[in-house]
């Protein structure tokens, strides 16, 4: 069985294959670009057959030249939402996912693409439905053209494919394998870092109607994302757009309090409450950028109806439980 994961050496995407080695498959093409070379690291314990950079692989496979591929992970993509660039975007994106979900049906290969909570933007309520799609920046607007274009030519539930194609909204994955996203690595990551530097981590203040460090996400596990991923490869009759994330928002101050919890535990120090922490200056609330204003996703709680309907009735970590999981993680990562 030979598979493909594009943005291989991504935070999504090597975690992918760390699942897939997890059981025994090692026969993955990794698709990337590792013009940012120390992404490498993301790779570079895991098993794969061949490494082809992006800008080679999506034409050589529209030929063939790969063989039989039983499925492609597509997770390349400019997932900057302060990208600016919209043509360098959707070229990106939306051109050659296109071309890339055209060449999969011409050959019979599943597509299993990221798609991105980004699609609703603006909208309170998050279910795959058109009405609720109300993009606030060209990334997710890029994300929400492939899915329009895969509802256009497959049907509302993806019902004409000839091969699996199912696409996840993705809402705020954090988790092992993402530092080299920059300033788009998960808060968790920053505050872990913030915390180590300083003693203490930054969260926005008011802003959207609520208080500081009151903004709510969905917040989601990589590990949990993977397993997700994983069970619709092993249900290839499955297709369609599937919102995951948690179906719990819980605000950004939860985050705080597990990072600063459990940094707080391994220098042996006992736990804080949330008021303890602020009023202690654990937590520093900064003022709300105005580059964001108008541009950011104050509420995130994805509807998982969609996903539970298939059958897949995976349980999800709370914030408290990933986020422990994580600190665990990059503490033992800086040793």
């Amino acid at each position: 069985m030979k598979i493909v994961v594009t943005g291989a050496a991504g935070f999504i995407g090597s975690n992918l294959v760390k699942g897939l080695n997890a059981r025994g498959i090692d026969n993955i093409i990794a698709v990337d670009d590792l013009t940012e070379g120390d992404k490498f690291r993301n790779l570079a314990d895991l098993k794969i057959a061949d490494y082809i950079d992006a800008d080679d692989f999506y034409e050589l496979f529209a030929e063939g030249a790969f063989g039989q591929v039983e499925a492609v992970f597509h997770e390349g993509a400019c997932s900057d939402t302060m990208e600016l660039d919209g043509k360098y975007m959707m070229d990106n994106n939306y051109t050659l996912s296109c071309e890339l979900f055209h060449a999969c049906q011409d050959q019979g290969t599943r597509l299993l693409y990221a798609s991105s909570a980004a699609t609703y933007g603006g909208s309170d309520t998050f279910s795959e439905s058109p009405e609720f799609e109300k993009p606030l920046n060209v990334y997710g607007y890029s994300k929400l053209l492939f899915d329009q274009h895969m509802r256009r030519e497959l049907g509302t539930k993806f019902e004409k494919a000839a091969t699996q194609v199912a696409g996840f909204r993705y809402f705020n994955v954090y988790g092992p394998r993402e530092q080299h996203k920059g300033r788009m690595a998960s808060v968790a990551f920053h505050q872990f870092n913030q915390f180590q530097a300083e003693g203490k981590v930054k969260l926005f203040g008011e802003y959207g109607g609520y208080g500081a460090g009151g903004q709510m996400r969905d917040f989601v596990f990589i590990d949990d994302v993977v397993t997700v991923k994983l069970w619709f490869f092993d249900h290839p009759e499955k297709s369609g757009i599937f919102n995951l994330g948690t179906g719990r928002a819980q605000p950004f101050n939860d985050v705080a309090m597990a990072v600063i919890n459990t940094l707080r535990k391994g220098e042996n120090a006992g736990p804080l409450n949330l008021e303890d922490a602020a009023r202690g200056g654990l937590i520093d609330y900064i003022t709300f950028p105005a580059a964001l204003v108008g541009k950011y996703q104050s509420y995130t709680q994805a509807d998982l109806s969609a996903l539970r309907a298939t059958g897949c009735q995976h349980a999800f970590a709370d914030v408290q439980t990933g986020v422990t999981a994580y600190m665990h993680w990059l503490s033992s990562a800086k040793t």
